[in-house]
């Protein structure tokens, strides 16, 4: 229900004199119209007027959601804000202002509201679970009991940013080739059906038996004219069947994450990047002065892999009967040695954090090493796969021509 209330938070729009006697007008969330009065009048405006303001069904439709990128700019902004002294329902404000996307704005606002309300910063982030996790919300809970929250952001906003690139690194290796056979696809259709038929005609006019090769594609390209809205809709079932199985079924996902660890390309990448985000994500919430019990247990979330997510929470099990973590990874046979021999020496040294943090840069590094070359070995593959296709097709439509040729 908090969430609902807090996406469905109505906004008021007023006028006003502040205590200078200076004229201003704005937009502000609140739950009703009464809270809205009020925190104007803790900020010294007098209203003149105050409604609330009527939502646009087509404008809510158009809205752009908010991204994970949007939640990183956040918080290093307001990060920056805190540190350089500026308290923290003004940060909110200043902030939401240099906003490009009034979504995020929206959420920005809410959360101003909620803190202007007596609520706590990281109460007011959980009132938006679906955009700032329980580990966001858990090292700013920790950041404000400290009375250490400015540092306790700055150590988020760089968790937010570190992840946000290994994010954006993954994603680079994959688009790239899924790019490349999207069009390589694009033009295979369009030569069957529009090229190919034109070959047709002058076969027919040969009158000699086509070669077994040229017959496959005439009939591949006949069966695509007479049925390619079935083609169409089959991939859009493909493609849609795919999204909700992984939506709706834990299986289907576990089975995913098995599969990705065990490509043959793309399972080494995987494997440096979970390992890249657990040591990074165990590296922010030790050091922000979390029990590294309760460090694992949101560090097992972090993963994005149910392999590693089952043994992160083996570890934790193993390190709250009292065993070294360093032995715990060991058990698992799930970590590298370079890895754990980190980790054994930040804890005979007492810098754990420290270990950590050497351990995440080093395969950030590697999965950043590893996207470059994946990227320089696909390039020679997708154009040999594209001469295939593309080769294939005019050989194809070329055969009789060439077998008429020799008998000339």
């Amino acid at each position: 229900m908090a969430v609902k209330k807090a996406q469905m938070m109505p906004t008021f729009s007023y006028e006003g004199i502040d205590r200078k006697g200076a004229k201003l007008k704005g937009e502000l969330p609140a739950r009703n119209m009464a809270l809205a009065k009020v925190t104007l009048r803790k900020q010294g405006i007098t209203i003149k007027t105050i409604r609330e303001k009527r939502k646009n069904i087509l404008e809510g439709l158009m809205k752009k959601k908010v991204s994970t990128l949007d939640i990183t700019i956040f918080t290093r902004q307001l990060a920056t804000m805190m540190k350089a002294g500026v308290p923290l329902v003004q940060s909110f404000e200043i902030v939401a202002e240099g906003l490009e996307n009034p979504s995020m704005r929206e959420v920005v606002l809410g959360i101003k509201g909620e803190v202007e309300g007596g609520n706590t910063f990281a109460g007011a982030l959980r009132k938006y679970p679906q955009y700032f996790d329980n580990l966001f919300c858990s090292l700013v809970e920790s950041g404000e009991q400290s009375g250490a929250l400015e540092t306790m952001l700055d150590r988020v906003a760089i968790y937010k940013e570190k992840s946000e690139l290994l994010k954006q690194k993954i994603k680079k290796a994959m688009k790239y080739p899924i790019a490349v056979v999207v069009v390589a696809l694009v033009v295979t259709i369009i030569l069957m059906v529009k090229v190919v038929p034109v070959f047709q005609d002058l076969f027919s006019s040969f009158g000699a038996d086509l070669p077994a090769f040229t017959k496959m594609v005439v009939n591949m390209s006949e069966w695509m004219q007479k049925y390619w809205f079935i083609l169409i809709i089959a991939i859009g079932a493909i493609i849609s069947s795919f999204l909700e199985a992984k939506k709706r079924s834990k299986k289907f996902r576990d089975f995913l994450d098995k599969a990705a660890l065990k490509a043959p390309i793309f399972g080494d990448l995987v494997y440096k990047a979970i390992i890249a985000r657990y040591s990074r994500t165990l590296a922010t919430t030790f050091a922000a002065g979390v029990p590294l019990i309760d460090a694992l247990e949101s560090t097992a979330g972090a993963t994005n892999n149910c392999v590693y997510e089952e043994a992160v929470l083996k570890i934790r099990d193993d390190v709250a009967t009292g065993q070294q973590l360093q032995f715990a990874m060991r058990v698992t046979n799930k970590f590298p040695s370079m890895a754990v021999q980190m980790v054994a020496i930040g804890e005979e040294s007492g810098a754990l954090d420290s270990m950590l943090d050497k351990v995440a840069t080093h395969f950030e590094n590697e999965v950043d090493n590893a996207v470059d070359g994946l990227t320089s070995m696909m390039e020679p593959l997708i154009m040999a796969v594209l001469g295939v296709l593309v080769g294939g097709l005019v050989i194809a439509m070329y055969l009789p021509i060439f077998q008429m040729g020799s008998v000339v």
